[in-house]
């Protein structure tokens, strides 16, 4: 058995039968690292002794279809604290920083018996579109390194679709799951804000920031947002909301579902090809028995700069705690308190979280916060809106995940703003709080993976599951993978 070729739920069922062991499968993962990763580049830190003994413990236990996530390899994007497991958030800042607790999200992966393989590689605190400001230097993608892997969850991105992992969890505050899903040819959910617990996520911005997983197919999706959703009393903007069954419903088909398809989506950049091929998956879905029609988000535009404004500014504010004294990166030789912190501010952050930090603090600045800040808080109401008179309507917003499909390495790195517009089609969903997939969608004449997004009402991240499933088994984007 490859392993790396299968599903979490096709490998339940082999662990089930006594078809292979956890064991196997951490040691065909780290094998499969150890061949790609050195080009790859998208684990920070590995833990194969940890991994090895979690999977030894899961052998002796058995397997049983009602823990589909038992024994199963996955990995964790570097900005989810794992207890005595190094994590850097891909800084210099956190280089050496171990934590003493495990996030929520990690406590539920435990519990559901899944195998921490390492940490992956991502944009240095989430700051990034395309995984190159990381510390441990750049991801490539999965599909032509050549190419960025998308961002800030890169890492993630790629070692899901090299296969060097089965699954992994990914963190979204403007797209930051699907557009790497989308350029790696995979399935990424943005959950809504508030489903899962963001109690040991490294902050950037604390109202826009959201865990969710990274998978090859939507039920894997499906059975790993299962498992780490629902209420946490150490996470005060947690949402007390049910949990449904993901798997359910999830092949009840989508006859008679309502899409809408803003018009905004296919212009401001959105090249041929994108919407040539986005236009043909909304038919598919289409035939399928849903209905599709084309209305207007007219504030959309104002996404990019709300959301800049609004997640440097939380930036700002969050990483203030990073400051020398209690943990991280601490300058040597230095004269007072002040120039303690900041010199290890300085020598510990990169040139764009320094950017976001300046940005954020102008906005909050005396004299600047009601021009700024202020006003953005109200534009970001409006878009909120917006969504919501759509869903008054509709059950799912359909169009692409990003405006081109992967660029190369390096193409934006001296352009900030053309970078930052590379959240133009994901950054809205986050403002208003709702819930967001990608799912693989077809390629460009490049070869490269398009991601069609479909964009759900608060908490009905079932009915993504069911509309995404009926696209990804209408089509065969799914079981194509990288060389």
């Amino acid at each position: 058995m490859r392993a790396f070729d299968e599903t979490i739920r096709g490998l339940n069922q082999a662990l089930v039968a006594g078809e292979t062991t956890a064991v196997e499968l951490v040691e065909a993962a780290f094998d499969r690292i150890a061949q790609l990763d050195g080009e790859l580049n998208a684990f920070i830190t590995l833990d194969k002794e940890g991994a090895l003994a979690q999977a030894k413990a899961s052998d002796e236990k058995g397997y049983s279809t009602d823990r589909p996530l038992q024994g199963i390899p996955l990995g964790i994007k570097d900005n989810i604290v794992t207890k005595d497991l190094k994590t850097t958030a891909a800084s210099h800042i956190l280089d050496n920083f171990i934590p003493i607790y495990d996030a929520t999200v990690m406590e539920k992966l435990n519990a559901a018996g899944a195998i921490t393989v390492g940490k992956l590689n991502m944009d240095e605190f989430a700051m990034g579109g395309s995984s190159e400001t990381s510390y441990f230097g750049p991801v490539k993608n999965a599909w032509d390194h050549t190419r960025v892997p998308g961002g800030s969850s890169g890492g993630s991105a790629a070692a899901v679709a090299s296969g060097e992992i089965i699954g992994a969890l990914g963190s979204d505050t403007g797209g930051s799951i699907r557009q790497p899903a989308a350029f790696n040819g995979i399935v990424g959910m943005k959950p809504t804000y508030g489903r899962v617990s963001r109690n040991g996520l490294i902050a950037f911005a604390s109202s826009l920031d959201q865990i969710g997983p990274m998978t090859r197919t939507v039920e894997d999706n499906a059975i790993m947002l299962e498992a780490i959703a629902g209420r946490d009393e150490r996470d005060a903007t947690s949402g007390d909301v049910d949990v449904p069954n993901y798997l359910e419903h999830l092949r009840d088909g989508i006859e008679g579902l309502k899409i809408a398809v803003p018009r905004q989506f296919f212009q401001d950049g959105t090249n041929e090809e994108m919407t040539a091929q986005i236009k043909k998956d909304i038919e598919i879905l289409e035939s399928l028995g849903a209905t599709a029609e084309e209305v207007d988000l007219e504030h959309m535009h104002y996404g990019i700069p709300v959301y800049y404004i609004v997640a440097s500014s939380e930036a700002s504010s969050n990483l203030q705690r990073f400051d020398g004294i209690r943990y991280g990166y601490r300058a040597e030789n230095v004269k007072d308190l002040e120039d303690l912190y900041v010199r290890s501010r300085s020598e510990g952050f990169g040139d764009e979280v320094k950017r976001r930090i300046m940005l954020g603090t102008f906005s909050l600045s005396s004299g600047y916060y009601d021009a700024y800040f202020n006003k953005a808080g109200r534009v970001r109401q409006l878009i909120a809106q917006e969504f919501a008179e759509i869903f008054e309507n509709y059950d799912v917003i359909a169009g692409p995940v990003s405006p081109t499909t992967a660029f190369k390495l390096g193409e934006r790195t001296d352009d900030p703003v053309a970078m930052y517009m590379s959240d133009l089609l994901t950054a809205p969903v986050n403002l208003a709080g709702l819930p967001s997939i990608s799912v693989p969608g077809g390629f460009d004449s490049n070869g490269l993976p398009i991601g069609l997004q479909l964009i759900g009402n608060h908490f009905e991240e079932d009915t993504l599951y069911r509309a995404a499933y009926a696209f990804e088994q209408a089509t065969d984007f799914h079981t194509k993978h990288p060389e």
